[in-house]
């Protein structure tokens, strides 16, 4: 039954790229251009897909003095997470009021390699206040970032591992050849797409002229 079945998906797979070929082959040079650079930009963005694979971790750790607050991740500029901060005030003693304390853990998806962390920190009714770090990421890894929070006072450190180290070359050229991936592919799709704009009006007019002609032909016969 195992090797029924086998053979009958190959003969179903065989059947459909005979198939594939044959619309390929028919139609216009023009079309099978347009194809063969849209399937060569989905292959780039999906370059860029495994090279940015979110295959580490950022553990964010959050100890702050604030009532209420919105707090923002960035990794290399981009937003990657951001939360409500709410803190209460805590007794000393279980009788003198003291301080305003909140605390947040959380764990961010990242992608292996070296990443710039830019932390912000709003409080309500209060100016902003932001620190950035350098980390580098391990795959399979976690990393723990710690966020200290006070009025006034913003400061990140990494806990538990050395200080990031300078961008090496497989780590720099991985995200550069990432980055000239996407740039290619959306090059190319943006040029598909003013390309598709630009003539299939003119396709359509030529169609809509021979079904004319095509009447015109069979009133006259």
């Amino acid at each position: 039954m195992d090797s029924e079945s086998t053979t009958q998906a190959r003969e179903r797979v065989a059947q459909i790229w005979r198939q594939s070929r044959d619309w390929v082959v028919r139609l216009s040079l023009t079309a099978r251009i347009m194809l063969g650079l849209f399937l060569f930009a989905a292959v780039l963005v999906a370059l860029h897909t495994a090279f940015n694979a979110k295959n580490a971790s950022l553990h964010l750790t959050v100890q702050h003095g604030f009532r209420s607050a919105d707090i923002s991740l960035w990794v290399d500029g981009d937003l990657a997470y951001s939360a409500k901060l709410s803190g209460s005030v805590k007794k000393k003693f279980g009788l003198i009021a003291g301080s305003v304390q909140g605390n947040l853990s959380e764990i961010v998806p990242i992608s292996s390699g070296i990443h710039q962390i830019r932390v912000q920190v709003q409080p309500e009714g209060g100016s902003a206040q932001q620190d950035t770090v350098t980390g580098d990421f391990t795959a399979n890894t976690e990393r723990k970032l710690s966020v200290s929070a006070r009025p006034g006072n913003l400061s990140l450190a990494w806990i538990g591992t050395t200080a990031a180290a300078p961008a090496s070359g497989p780590t720099g050229f991985a995200h550069y050849a990432s980055t000239v991936f996407l740039t290619i592919g959306g090059s190319i799709v943006s040029a598909l797409t003013g390309f598709a704009l630009r003539e299939l009006p003119a396709h359509i007019r030529s169609r809509q002229d021979g079904g004319v002609k095509a009447q015109s032909t069979a009133a006259g016969q």
